[in-house]
């Protein structure tokens, strides 16, 4: 039983359930029971921002849980130990689908015309086919695609880097490794929309010049590879995938899924790639780039669900079209994952440059982009969603005027010290430093020249850093000393005994007055 203990399920009971678990099973967390059949483990985030608490029990996903809920939980695996049994209703769409069968929903509150429009199976392809792989990737590019991971890197130059690097065989990747706490909407994609992200992968194949394309499916979402299997094999006998698509002579492409380590740093792009080469998932020096050296040593293209998905429709519909969607910098659509404080969680399709305030009608604080974005307040909510704002790969969450800004700040610290490869020293000292300031100032140990400490090793933990997760691990703390200052401020003030809190006079007396057998006069 491995329990989510994300932020989104703390605020939603994650602990009042955590110590049912413990009390019915007899034991703690990282512990197995005596008989060895039930073993106890926290997670972080495994995909169900917006229907939290939940656990994984071995590969089926529980949602919605409490304390009663988990206690017949353990009642019944002692009864007749199969996790399967424990759905006892499935959610809407896919997740009833006999080779689902989950108890997950998919929440989709906001359909979009990019994601959600729905699209015949091998109507983007044909188009992609009667043109030539140069002028797929001029489609991209007119478009204005950019990577929907977060870090936005036009698309249609990546596919370019990759079909001009010389090579006698390249790769496609898709990355649906979606770990970042509050992120869950590639879930969505592949549970509803699996035809089109394979279709997008088919496209790229076609574009760079590939014959093979691995789903990297992150480990959360074993659950749902019996069904994408299905979906593939089904693209088989369409002609779809396989020997000459669409009757396009030469151009063989097919898909196979390769499942995630259940690491979090595998979403950096040439960790993947080294899990998917049976390696350790720990991120490579760059250059050389993906594009340029990859996997097994030759070019590949590295793209996200959503990015996929977008390629596809873009040739269903026309480059013209998608540039017309959004903002000047940021064209298309964008998935948003909601939780948090809000009353509507789920997943919205929404144009890129929407303001967070049409987005949220009244909230404490947002966080944007997940843990490694920004948390802002009211002041700054007329700020848009786009690259060239508030950039995020898609976590939104909402935190209520009540939740402790510093605590927010100290379970994001959590979340990077735990997922840090180890590999650097800024991001494995450096995260752990901050985290242990930050609990330092919640304690009451703040001192005025707390603040430009963490200010200094936030920049440092940011800029030396090997990889992305430690050069945005430290952005919990930068976007709030920044935007909540007086929070910090209120914690730091001195003392007016003119002692440093973080000094306990009393406490550094005991030994002396042990040795003198008598109480201090002056304190």
């Amino acid at each position: 039983i491995r329990l989510c203990n994300d932020i989104i399920d703390e605020m939603h009971g994650a602990e009042i359930v955590a110590k049912a678990f413990t009390e019915e099973l007899g034991i703690e967390f990282g512990q197995t029971t005596a008989d060895g059949t039930i073993t106890l483990e926290r997670t972080a985030c495994i995909g169900m921002s917006d229907q939290a608490p939940a656990a994984a029990v071995n590969e089926v996903i529980v949602t919605e849980l409490s304390s009663d809920r988990a206690r017949e939980i353990v009642a019944a695996l002692r009864n007749h130990g199969d996790p399967r049994k424990l759905v006892k209703h499935v959610g809407d769409g896919n997740n009833a689908h006999p080779l689902v069968h989950a108890m997950v929903h998919n929440n989709i509150r906001k359909r979009g015309p990019v994601i959600f429009d729905g699209m015949e199976p091998g109507e983007a392809l044909k188009r992609a086919v009667s043109a030539t792989p140069a002028e797929v990737i001029r489609a991209m590019k007119t478009a204005r695609l950019r990577g929907r991971g977060g870090a936005g890197f036009p698309t249609g130059m990546k596919w370019e880097f990759t079909r001009h690097s010389q090579a006698e065989r390249r790769y496609v990747f898709c990355n649906a490794d979606e770990g970042e706490p509050g992120t869950f909407k590639d879930r969505v994609i592949l549970t509803e929309c699996p035809d089109l992200l394979f279709e997008g992968m088919a496209i790229a194949g076609y574009a760079v010049g590939a014959k093979e394309g691995i789903l990297y499916l992150r480990a959360e979402y074993t659950y749902l590879k019996r069904f994408l299997e299905h979906v593939l094999e089904e693209r088989r006998g369409k002609g779809l995938l396989g020997k000459s698509i669409c009757g396009k002579e030469g151009f063989d492409f097919d898909i196979r899924i390769q499942m995630g380590a259940g690491a979090y740093i595998c979403g950096e792009e040439t960790a993947l790639i080294s899990s998917a080469e049976g390696q350790r998932g720990d991120p490579k020096n760059r250059p050389p780039f993906p594009a340029q050296k990859g996997y097994l040593g030759y070019p590949t293209t590295v793209n996200n669900v959503e990015t996929f998905c977008c390629a596809a429709k873009i040739l269903q519909k026309g480059a013209a079209w998608f540039a017309e969607l959004g903002s000047k910098g940021s064209t298309g659509t964008k998935l948003l994952s909601v939780s948090g404080d809000c009353s509507r969680p789920g997943v919205y399709e929404l144009p890129f440059g929407i303001s967070v305030k049409e987005l949220l009608e009244l909230v404490g604080a947002v966080q944007v982009g997940g843990p490694s974005g920004q948390l802002i307040g009211p002041e700054k909510f007329e700020r848009t969603i786009c690259y060239d704002d508030l950039a995020t790969g898609g976590s939104i969450m909402v935190f209520n005027s009540q939740r402790p800004i510093l605590w927010i700040v100290e379970k994001f610290l959590d979340f990077f010290v735990d997922e840090s490869c180890g590999y650097c020293t800024p991001c494995r000292v450096g995260t752990l430093l901050l985290k242990e300031k930050i609990e330092e100032l919640r304690a009451g140990k703040g001192e005025p020249e707390d603040i430009e400490y963490l200010r200094k090793l936030s920049e440092t933990v940011k800029t030396t850093s090997r990889c992305g997760l430690g050069q945005t691990a430290a952005n919990p703390v930068l976007s709030t000393l920044e935007n909540f200052p007086s929070v910090y401020e209120e914690v730091v003030a001195p003392e007016p005994s003119g002692f440093r809190k973080s000094f306990d006079i009393h406490a550094a007396l005991v030994e002396a007055q042990k040795v003198t057998g008598r109480k201090s006069v002056y304190f």
